[in-house]
Formats: structure tokens, sequence, C-alpha cells
């Protein structure tokens, strides 16, 4: 790129705008990358694998290249965790109900009538448990504050992208000569209650929870540094992914613009009754759950806010038989002791849930510059600029050309935990809380255990983890139980799994044996490893189905074996049965939905559309054209069923696709109908609410539309995706 060129980009990256002089200028790069995305059969696998072998594969290709000469990106290096796998694992307990004593004498306490939904006073309650004969809800109430949060209590050595040791700063501005080891500020975080994770809520069907969100995020009591993202006007909007909700209650855009707040979210001091009424959609057992979680949903900011730490854990049970209540003893009999507290919470033991999510920390000579500072959305930060101020502090990019991805992995907000297991079997409940980040896990031991990657010459993204374990092998298989979608029909056994962004995973792991068969001993070590290399936040490199890398282990978690403990739980032969699909469904196929996710037309990666059209919260979308020759609304009578088809437009992008308020099972999968056994995506024999598009894939889904009306949403949760336009607004009518 030329200095004039450049000068150009910087320039309009300031001001939010790219000038049509950039543009112009960019003909001959884009000419060039043209020129090499046609040299020919070299570059052809690679296009294959990227899926940017189509017929518009080598435009795509193009216009990555052409992204790359756009946008020019630096990210830090985060400083090398020194001391890894010494912070034990936070399990997290159950947060205590609010008694009835105390939210009775709220200004406004909870309530069915007008004007007892939000602060705003202009919504009520669509159904209240009395509707459908269920009691009246138990009451929790979460502040959203400021606050901070230490990601490890070990020291850390500044490093640069080469690995070697280099400078860092101190609050003030102190320099600090390269090779000084230290200890990491707090980050600064908005929380639910000011932690992160926020406080799990265990929750059960039949008995209907509603949260009383406060929003506290304009008080600042610790008078922290709130640097350059989140929310700008501090505002919220949760989201119960993938709660079955009316719209109030759902903290999703297209209503919270439309009504209640009329605004990206609730304000400071606003308060919003959320009502999570835990019924299975249509009253069909055979649609509960088994795994929510809440996080922010805020319109533009949904991941800054999100990344900041606005984060929550809402397992669901189902105590009808006693088929999945926390009780080993009864029902499917998945691992757990239950324990009901005086406090009208109960937690259950080896039951555990793990909230994956990947940061990257300040080295404190990393320019900040990002499109948003020229919005004005920071002006205390006086961007661009570098930040030695906020050196070990997270860093993050809105605007990022491929993506937002971490170099450290974190478990239930920890950095590389250890987690002392007994001798039985456990439940666990995976959760991707990250920005883009897609992981792959497997089990495995090492004789040898984990080794800086600097320490094995490795360099700039390769740098990505922090550590590996050159090693290591597999030892253990995971029984898969549930998807995001809830209880599967089967167990089913994997020696690996991909985790995408907001899916959960749930599996049995017997920690009394090996997969050879071989019985485990006290203080044997386990390492739950990422195999899965991801750069940059367009898609894996290198994963078991794709080009797999067998020096990419990265130990995310440490597993000791510990003594042995009784164990009434076991592996079931049979789990909950699907719902019905309509038996013709395939009659349905001309007259579907569809929509297309890509890039929009400026090439490159300057915006992201849905049918070619950014979100706009006032509007329902509208389907491209379908074989039947409509183009209908994404509008849907309540209690009807469709069938909906999601594409993915190229450019070597995947994308998580979710779609609020009901779960869908996927019929068909690039034109083909979904049989079991497809070993990219085990998954679409299941139910799910979140749709992983491969590049250039097409998906043709399933749906019902029960019980509520009103304004829903459907986005990317690669949340740079979601926040730069990525999303459209449906709705269900009467």
């Amino acid at each position: 790129m030329t200095d004039e060129l450049e000068g150009d980009i910087l320039e309009s990256e300031s001001e939010g705008t790219i000038p049509r002089r950039a543009l112009l200028k960019l003909g001959v790069a884009g000419a060039a990358a043209l020129a090499l995305g046609s040299a020919g059969s070299l570059i052809v696998p690679d296009l294959r694998r990227r899926g940017l072998l189509s017929a518009n594969g080598v435009f795509d290709a193009a216009s990555i290249a052409w992204a790359d000469t756009l946008y020019k990106e630096l990210f830090p290096t985060s400083p090398l965790i020194v001391s890894p796998f010494q912070d034990e694992l936070p399990i997290p307990r159950a947060l205590a109900p609010t008694p009835m004593s105390e939210y009775s004498s709220w200004k406004t306490p909870p309530g069915p009538g007008n004007g007892q939904q939000s602060a705003y006073g202009n919504d009520r309650h669509q159904i209240w448990p009395s509707t459908v004969g269920y009691p009246d809800p138990i009451v929790y109430q979460i502040k959203v504050q400021v606050n901070t949060h230490a990601f490890t209590t070990s020291q850390v050595l500044p490093i640069d992208s080469k690995g070697l040791p280099s400078i860092s700063f101190d609050a003030t501005g102190k320099r600090y000569p390269a090779g000084t080891r230290r200890a990491l500020p707090p980050s600064t975080i908005y929380g639910f209650n000011g932690t992160f994770p926020g406080p799990m809520i265990n929750a059960e069907y039949g008995k209907p929870v509603l949260l009383r969100f406060q929003n506290e995020l304009d008080e600042n009591p610790l008078d922290l540094d709130r640097q350059d993202f989140g929310s700008p006007d501090w505002s919220f909007l949760t989201h119960l992914h993938n709660g079955h909700t009316a719209p109030e209650s759902d903290g999703n855009p297209h209503y919270a613009m439309n009504y209640g707040p009329r605004d990206r979210g609730y304000a400071p001091q606003m308060w919003v009754d959320n009502l999570y009424l835990n019924w299975p959609a249509g009253g069909d057992s055979r649609e509960k759950q088994s795994f929510f979680w809440m996080h922010d949903h805020t319109m533009d900011h949904t991941g800054a806010n999100v990344y900041k730490g606005m984060v929550g854990l809402y397992p669901i049970y189902d105590p009808a038989q006693n088929l999945d209540a926390g009780d080993e003893t009864m029902g499917y009999r998945l691992p757990g002791v239950r324990t009901n507290n005086p406090d009208g919470s109960f937690d259950v033991e080896y039951d555990i849930p793990l909230a994956i999510y990947d940061c990257r920390l300040d080295d404190g000579v990393t320019k900040h510059l990002d499109i948003h500072d020229g919005m004005g959305e920071y002006p205390e930060a006086k961007n661009p600029r570098t930040h030695p101020e906020w050196w070990g502090k997270t860093f993050y990019k809105h605007f990022p050309n491929h993506g937002f991805v971490g170099d450290i992995f974190t478990v239930n907000g920890t950095a590389y935990p250890v987690l002392e297991v007994k001798r039985r079997k456990y439940r666990f409940r995976f959760l991707d809380a990250s920005v883009a980040r897609i992981y792959e896990f497997k089990l495995m031991s090492s004789t040898q255990g984990p080794k800086t990657a600097t320490s094995l010459g490795y360099t700039g993204t390769e740098l990505q983890g922090q550590y590996r374990i050159p090693d290591a092998q597999q030892c253990m298989q995971f029984t898969q139980i549930a998807t995001d979608g809830g209880l599967i029909p089967f167990p089913i056994t994997r020696d690996s799994f991909e985790l995408w962004p907001a899916k959960r995973r749930e599996f049995i792991v017997d920690f009394t044996k090996y997969q050879d068969g071989t019985p485990t001993t006290k203080g044997d070590v386990i390492y739950l490893t990422n195999v899965m290399k991801m750069p940059d936040g367009r898609m894996w490199t290198n994963s078991s189905r794709s080009l797999p890398d067998p020096n990419y282990k990265i130990p995310v978690l440490k597993i000791v074996i510990g003594d042995d403990a009784p164990d009434d739980s076991q592996i079931p032969t049979a789990l909950r049965p699907l719902p019905d699909v309509p038996a013709n469904w395939q009659s349905m196929l001309d007259n579907r939905t569809i929509f297309e996710v890509k890039r929009g037309s400026l090439g490159g990666e300057i915006e992201w559309l849905i049918n070619g059209k950014p979100f706009d919260p006032a509007q329902v979308a509208t389907s491209l054209r379908n074989p039947a020759g409509r183009s209908p609304l994404a509008q849907q009578r309540m209690g009807s069923y469709n069938l909906w088809e999601l594409r993915n437009g190229g450019g070597g992008w995947v994308h998580p696709f979710h779609l609020h308020m009901e779960e869908h099972r996927t019929l068909m999968r690039n034109g083909k109908v979904v049989k079991p056994g497809d070993a990219a995506h085990p998954d679409d024999i299941s139910k799910e609410d979140l749709v992983a598009l491969d590049p250039g894939e097409s998906v043709i889904i399933g749906r019902y539309f029960r019980d509520f009306i009103g304004p829903y949403v459907g986005h990317c949760h690669n949340l740079a995706h979601e926040d730069h336009a990525m999303m459209f607004g449906w709705e269900i009518v009467p």
C-alpha cells in the first residue's frame, strides 16, 4: 500500500467512513489479488477448503486480499501467564431468590398489570404464569454493575509478537524494562451483580422465574477507567438465549427499539422485569431444553458488552417424573447430586457448567484505532493513540477486518484453571461465550506436560493459547447427551466436538477409566484441549475435519483425578424424543422463506448484511424470491409451522446464525436431506437454536411459532457481524 493511500485509509477510519478516492485507488490492489486468485491449480485446494471455490470464489479471495489492504489492523500480544493451571476452576453456585418480603416492598413490585413490566411503565407481561396454570414466579434481582475482574493470580511476563520479552507499563504510564515479571492489573467489567461470569440460576420447568435487572452502570464507586468499549450510553438489554419467552422479556433490539425503552436498551437507573415462564413451546414436553445462558443484546454493542462481562448461566432442570431433576438416582439418572438450600435455591454436585471465553490484554504500545472512535462514542479515550495506562487490561476492537479473537483462553472467567474431580462420572455443560472463536475439544493426557509456545519457537498468531502440549494423546471420550436444544434422543460417543459461539453442548465424562478400559488412578492428569486453530474470526485454518495440525494442542483446563466417590448415575440408552416434523414438510419447500448472510457491496469486510440490507429495527425483513416466485415477509401466524432457508453468501466466512424464540430442526443441508452420521455437523439431527453455516453452505430448517406474538430477531452470533448490521427483524402475528 502506498503512503498516500494508507494516509487516506487511516484518516477515513478516524471519521467512520471510507472515502471514494481511497476505494478508487484500491483498483490496482484488487486487480493483483484477482490475478493471484486465478493462478490455477496451486491455489484451488486452498480455495475449496476456505469455501471460496465457487462461481464467485475468485472474487471472494480477491475481496479478502482487498480487505487486508483496505483495513490495516494490529492486535496486542497478551503477556504470558507464567504459572498456568494453579488457580482453581470457579464452579458457580446457584443464586438465591429475592424473598417476597423484600420485593413486595419495592416501589413497583413485579406483577401482571399495565406498567409493571419495566421502569418505563408502558408495557405489561404478555402471559402471566397463572394463564398457563403455573404459580407466581420466583423473583431474583440482578444489578448490572461496573466492577473489576482478574483472569489469573499468576505473575505474567510481557512479550511481543515474536515471543520475546517486552516493556510494560502501570496505570500512571511508568515504564518497566523488558523481562520484568508483573502482576496483572484487574480489568474493568460490566457484569451481572458485578461478576464475570455473572450469577447462575438453577431453574426448573413448571416454576416460572422473574429477573429484575437494575441498571447501575452509571455508578462507578471504584472510579474505574471504563476504557473504550462497552455501551457508550451505559445501556443494557438482557437476552435469555434461547428462552421461550414473550418479546418484552426476550431482550431483543427489534422489540426494544419500538416498545418499552424505545432505544438500544435500558438506560442507567432503569429496571426491567424479564419473565421466563419455563414453559416448553406449545406445552410439548419434547420441547424442553436444559441449558440457557444470559447475555447482553444492546443494539450495535452486543459484542462489546458480552466481552466486557455481561454473561450469566441458566441451567434448567425437568422435575416431571424426576427425569432430569438433578438427582442421579431417578429418571434419566444423569450425573448430579442435588442439595436444596434453605434460601430456596438448589445446587447440583458433579454437574458443572464450563463457560469458555477468549480474551486479549493490552500491551500499551498497540494503537487504538477503530471506526467507532470516529463516531465520538468514547471521547475520554482520545483515540487514535496508544494506552500504556491500560497495560494488562482487556483489549477490544469493535470493527475488526477478519473478526476478533483472543489469545488467552479462560474457563468460568479464569485463565488455564485446574479442576480436581472424583473417580466417578460428571456432567459438563459447555458454553462458548466468545465473540467469534470456535473451539474443538479433546480430552488428552501428556507425560511432559504444557510447554510455552514461545519456548517451542512459535511467533505471531501461533502464540494464541500461550501453551501447547506437544506429546498429548487422546485418552478419553465424551458421551454427548444434549445440544443447545436440550437433551438428544440417544447419547453419542465423541472423540472430539466443535463448540461455536453461543452454542451449548452437554457431555458425560467417566473419570474412572480411560478409553482403552484401563482404570484411572489418583493424581492422574487430563487436559481439556483445544485442537482447532483459528487465527482470526473468519474461520478455522486447521481442525479434525479440515487439515488437522498435530502440533496445535492447546491445554485449556487441567483435570486432576482425586479420590473415589459414590456414583449412582448411569449413561442412559435413550433420552428425550424429538418433536414431530410435519410429514408433508417437503411440500413446503417451494414457498420457504429465504435469508442470505453476506458482505455488502463495498467488498472486503466493510458491512454485513442479510438479503442485501442492514438491520432496520422498524421493519420486518423480506425473503429473497423463493421457488414459488414469492418474497414473503418474515411474518408468521401464531401456531404455524414454516421452512426457512439460511444461506452463507460466501467470502470464506463461517456464520453461527441464531434465531430467537423457538428451536429449529435442520431438515436439509446443501440440498440433501439430513441423516444421522454427518461428520461435519452431527448435531443436525437434534433441536438447535443456532445454525452452523460453513462457507458457502445452505441450510433449510423447520420451525414452529407458538404461544407468543410480537417482534423477534435473527442474527449472526459472530458478535462483530451482529453489531455491524447482520441481523433481521421478524414477528409472530395473531
